[in-house]
């Protein structure tokens, strides 16, 4: 992964204030209500909020992420709300999970460079077992034009970095598909995603 990417979470994540604030995102709020708990993987945690979050309702939970930063804050906050979690730096293929570790996988705002994002799903796929539960949040295509009207929504600036359905049941082709959908919907999370933007959310059971 490019230093620069490197750099920027680093950067962002070093501020005294959470990003992305400290409550978890509502979409996985909502679904992790639906599901028994287990093991659960963060991708791309950064902060720690929502891994936080379902450590306290009882998950065995792992995250990742590129950032020292992230997970410096993301340990301060488990600390904070008297939780652990299991967080790895580094990129995915070198952080020794197994295939089938995991009960349920979670990709909130997880927009990894273009050149890797679906290797990084596929992989993720692998490391999901049977009956196992994806859940997905992530900015569409269509965003581009929310983030131009008002950059405080936030997001890649970059479409290819962006997601669509289609991209989507390409890969995760061996789910069965609970919700896949693009909305528009109203973000208010720390300080830098505020405003109305488009999604793509996904809820998939691996077959």
């Amino acid at each position: 992964m490019k230093d620069t990417w490197l750099t920027k979470w680093n950067d962002r994540y070093s501020e005294s204030e959470f990003a992305y604030g400290e409550l978890p995102n509502e979409y996985l709020k909502e679904q992790l209500q639906n599901l028994k708990t287990g093991t659960i993987l963060f991708a791309a945690e950064g902060e720690g909020r929502n891994a936080v979050f379902a450590a306290s309702k009882g998950w065995d939970v792992s995250a990742f992420d590129i950032s020292i930063e992230g997970k410096n804050k993301a340990v301060a906050l488990a600390d904070k709300k008297n939780v652990t979690i299991d967080y790895k730096i580094g990129e995915l293929e070198n952080l020794g999970y197994k295939n089938e570790q995991f009960d349920a996988i979670a990709l909130i705002y997880a927009h990894f460079p273009p050149e890797i994002k679906s290797m990084y799903h596929q992989t993720l796929n692998n490391y999901l077992r049977k009956g196992g539960i994806i859940i997905f949040e992530a900015f569409s295509k269509t965003h581009i034009e929310y983030t131009t009207k008002n950059p405080k929504v936030g997001g890649p600036k970059d479409i290819s970095s962006l997601f669509s359905v289609e991209e989507l049941k390409s890969d995760f082709k061996n789910y069965e598909i609970i919700e896949l959908v693009e909305k528009e919907i109203e973000l208010s999370e720390g300080l830098y995603h505020n405003g109305k933007g488009a999604v793509v959310r996904f809820v998939g059971r691996k077959k």
